[in-house]
């Protein structure tokens, strides 16, 4: 059985999202890579008698997918903040697509940000989805309730509360997102759009 590696990301100084809140943000990250790891341990070593222990390993099974979906989320959602700010190529692909499904980039974004003030506490996200050749905008509560079957994820907006609270307070969400995309890396998130399409 691997092991799930914590991955490194450098973030530099960020416009309205504090040091203090990404270092406590990637603890929390961290914490999901050490909990993923722990349960599939867990799990191996109880599944040495599968009917005797079915009621744990199916609660650890349960557990496993907030874990995980915390893990990989965070690791799509850090890498568009590292490496600082880049602009979305209007020559990508990414870009065209966007412009062909929803008309122009501002028309996308604005319909992006409004999915991300959803109330609640989730991931506003942009997937690809191979099956249709299309991107879609979606809303998964917590990290792991109502990802799309199939669907590969090219940007994640973390919007639980420990992501902006502690520099915009709760009704600072709105500018939260702003500044987000005033921070984010294009480059990542091409570089995911572009891995989802091969």
């Amino acid at each position: 059985m691997n092991t799930f590696e914590e991955k490194q990301f450098n973030i530099g100084e960020l416009k309205g999202i504090s040091k203090t809140n990404i270092d406590e943000h990637l603890k929390l990250y961290s914490g999901y890579v050490k909990h993923a790891n722990l349960i599939r341990e867990k799990i191996e070593t109880l599944s040495e008698d599968v009917l005797g222990n079915a009621f744990l390993i199916t609660e650890l099974q349960r557990r496993f997918s907030f874990e995980f979906g915390g893990m990989r989320n965070h690791e799509i959602y850090f890498s568009s903040l590292a490496e600082g700010c880049k602009a979305l190529d209007e020559d990508s692909e990414l870009y065209k697509k966007i412009v062909t499904q929803w008309g122009s980039y501002a028309k996308w974004l604005e319909l992006f940000k409004q999915t991300a003030k959803t109330r609640g506490v989730g991931w506003a996200i942009l997937s690809y989805d191979p099956s249709s050749e299309e991107l879609l905008n979606s809303w998964t509560d917590e990290q792991h309730l109502g990802q799309l079957n199939g669907a590969m994820p090219v940007l994640m907006l973390d919007m639980w509360e420990h992501s902006f609270v502690a520099d915009y307070q709760p009704s600072g969400k709105g500018q939260y997102i702003d500044d987000f995309f005033e921070n984010l890396n294009w480059s990542s998130v091409e570089n995911n759009y572009n891995q989802a399409v091969k």
